[in-house]
């Protein structure tokens, strides 16, 4: 008797197994090919993930429904990739596998694109009437997004009727007829400065072999242009290349100079695209064709063919690491898909995180140095100053206010950091002491005097702002500390006649808002910026002179052993955006400790020195990268509760050559009303960690724990509170 065959199946649930079904005699099955199946009721879209496994004994097993294409998804390089990173990370196969599908395809769309005109602004412009208000909307909104589809439009509140219009006007033109856009240029590599060209001479000889590299340039030395040279010499016409970036929406300049060098041939890949823009991008990428995909995080995962180059700009950003869900690490995962591919990675960064540092001097990655910044700029000077003792109005003192009316007398930008957005970190009652606290979280709640509205920056949490106090109905009720709104408001009184610039998550929801305030700023006239980290990342400003750091204290005395790091990374990140054009530039950093250390350092503007200081206290500390670290951490509806469930982990997570601190309440105990504690597990092998991390999640999966009660294994941890 022929036995019966079987399949394997993955399917996108939080749940670590997998499903067996029989194989109908009419179906010819591989790895990574997607597959639908009956599951209770319900038919969902499967992964196969293996064939011709052992029949469970005394099971009865449904049989798939049906193909969904005639070949696999998944090729077999991204299907090993994220098999690996499952086990890494110790998160389900299916949600892991379903993670490199578009949302279309994950809900069982066929894998091919459904028609969707893309429209661009005709070469000649006629006269749209005064009062159709509607089409001059319509037709700027092409013209402001060249290629944008029918059904993006229809989103945004047009009509087919409208924009079948404009093209009957000979005002807008579908993409199949339309001209040439200037972003298409295909250019030659770019011409190398000396010290440019000296790096690109170090760099991976060759894209058919393994190799990771740290670039190593300083804020404005053109790391965009080494990496634009290097994919223009060593990048075949047929082969495919990633570019990761920590929020491509953040970086629209670093988006238009690849296009200009490489037009057609680039793709975007990120969460604000649409379904179907996704899906666009996704089938090129599985079809083979040569793009070079500019993406965040996830695109890493993508099913590539041809991948021949990867290259994670920013490397040291946080933003690589996904907070919830799936906890992998884009930039560690891009360096392991180099090696399956057997691909040059290059990691770069003027402030390098300190695991890729500790890699370099370790001979793991080669390090490029590029030290000088690109043209005729210099490195900006920095400067420490004391605030003890000094009135502050919103957190300026008057030597700042100073240098600020200098900078704009002289025809100059000024940048302002606050590391805190809204008006103020808090309420206060000057009379009773209250201080108006999040009902759901155990931290207080942001002033936003724009919508007057108090908000919490954790859990979405708002209300209404009151006058006077809720406690003792004082009106000596007033905003205490400094955010960017009131910054703001502070520098648009004291300089009425300059225009005040905001960037912030606020100032920047709309569509398109990041894009309009960068072409303000680059017109050169004098303004001032206002704004958080997103400020930090990646930003040329010509014209921008002057940068003021409003506090630059945060991260010297955090319970997280990474704050020092990421605060040294946040200052010198901002420090770069000052003089990167002719002119020379200025950085006033406002403390309250300037004879610390670590700020005496900064000061030199050497950040290898201070990498180097902070890996000797990391392995003084016994601390990553010297030692893998993991975090298993609890949530439910009561403290006791987090806590006596990590309790009861402890003892099985115990061995010889196993760390383990706690269980204690996170930083942030109470989180949209969930009691969070936290096991921090170190050990001196990964491979022991991950076998008592993988002990630890089975017992979880069987356990029969609370429906309140949630776990999450975090390895690598970002943040340790």
């Amino acid at each position: 008797m022929t036995r019966p065959a079987i399949a394997r199946i993955a399917l996108n649930r939080p749940l670590r197994r997998l499903f067996d079904y029989l194989i109908p005699d009419s179906l010819e099955l591989a790895s990574g090919q997607r597959v639908t199946v009956p599951f209770g009721r319900q038919t969902l879209t499967g992964l196969v993930v293996e064939i011709g496994v052992e029949p469970p004994p005394g099971v009865n097993l449904k049989a798939i429904k049906g193909t969904l294409e005639a070949w696999p998804a998944l090729p077999d390089n991204t299907f090993n990739l994220l098999t690996w990173a499952s086990d890494y990370y110790q998160h389900p196969l299916g949600e892991c596998l379903f993670t490199a599908l578009p949302p279309a395809l994950r809900r069982g769309r066929p894998a091919q694109e459904k028609a969707d005109e893309s429209w661009h602004p005709a070469a000649t412009e006629a006269a749209l009437p005064a009062n159709a208000h509607r089409q001059v909307a319509l037709f700027n909104a092409i013209k402001e997004s060249p290629g944008i589809s029918s059904s993006a439009l229809v989103k945004a509140g047009f009509s087919r009727a409208q924009i079948r219009s404009l093209e009957q006007k000979e005002l807008i033109i579908e993409g199949a007829k339309a001209l040439t856009s200037p972003v298409t240029e295909d250019l030659p590599a770019p011409t190398l400065s000396a010290a440019q060209q000296a790096a690109s001479a170090q760099m991976p000889e060759h894209t058919h072999e393994f190799s990771a590299t740290l670039l190593y340039g300083i804020t404005g030395s053109g790391k965009t242009e080494l990496y634009l040279h290097y994919l223009k010499t060593h990048l075949k016409a047929n082969e495919q290349a990633l570019v990761l970036v920590p929020e491509i929406n953040l970086t629209p300049q670093t988006l238009a100079r690849f296009r200009r060098y490489f037009g057609d041939r680039i793709q975007v890949w990120h969460s604000a695209l649409n379904d179907g823009e996704r899906l666009s991008a996704w089938l090129k990428i599985r079809n083979g064709e040569p793009v070079i995909l500019i993406g965040t995080r996830s695109a890493v995962l993508l099913p590539f063919n041809h991948l021949r180059t990867i290259i994670v700009d920013e490397e040291h950003d946080s933003s690589y690491k996904q907070g919830e869900g799936f906890r992998y690490s884009g930039r560690d995962v891009a360096v392991y898909r180099a090696h399956l591919n057997g691909c040059p990675v290059i990691l770069g960064s003027a402030t390098p995180s300190l695991e890729s540092w500790h890699n370099a001097q370790q001979g793991k990655y080669q390090l490029v140095r590029l030290e000088e910044r690109a043209g005729n700029a210099k490195p900006p000077q920095l400067e420490l100053l004391d605030i003890r003792s000094r009135p502050l109005e919103a957190g300026l003192s008057r030597p700042t206010l100073n240098s600020i009316k200098e900078t704009l007398g002289r025809g100059e930008q000024a940048l302002v950091f606050v590391n805190r957005r809204g008006f103020a970190p808090v309420m206060m009652c000057f009379d009773c002491g209250h201080l108006e606290e999040c009902p759901r979280c155990d931290t207080r709640l942001t002033y936003h005097r724009r919508d007057h509205a108090m908000r919490c920056h954790h859990c979405d949490f708002q209300m209404a702002a009151s006058h006077t106090c809720p406690k003792c109905q004082s009106e000596n009720y007033k905003p205490v500390g400094q955010g960017t709104e009131r910054t703001e408001d502070t520098l648009a009184e004291q300089f009425p006649d300059t225009p005040i610039v905001r960037v912030d998550r606020d100032s920047t929801q709309r569509k398109g808002s990041i894009q309009a305030i960068l072409k303000r700023v680059n017109t050169g006239e004098p303004c001032i910026l206002v704004g958080t980290q997103m400020l930090a990342k990646g930003h040329d400003f010509p014209n921008v002179t002057l940068v003021c750091v409003v506090n630059a204290d945060g991260g010297l005395f955090s319970v997280d052993f990474r704050a020092p790091e990421q605060m040294i990374q946040t200052l010198l990140q901002v420090s770069g955006r000052a003089g990167r054009g002719e002119k020379p530039g200025k950085v006033l950093i406002q403390t309250c400790h300037s004879d610390h250390p670590l700020l005496t350092n900064l000061c030199q503007g050497n950040y290898a020195a201070i990498a180097d200081q902070l890996l000797a206290e990391r392995k003084t500390g016994a601390l990553p990268p010297y030692r893998p670290m993991a975090i298993v951490r609890a949530e439910a509806d009561t403290m006791q509760n987090s806590l006596q469930l990590l309790d009861t982990l402890k003892p099985m997570a115990q061995s010889p050559g196993i760390e383990i601190w706690g269980p204690l309440p996170a930083v942030i105990a109470r989180k949209a009303d969930r009691h969070r504690a936290q096991l921090i597990l170190c050990s001196d092998s990964r491979g022991h960690l991950n076998r008592v991390l993988t002990q630890l999640c089975q017992y979880l999966d069987q356990a029969r724990l609370p429906s309140s009660t949630r776990w999450v294994v975090d390895v690598d941890p970002q943040e340790t509170g």
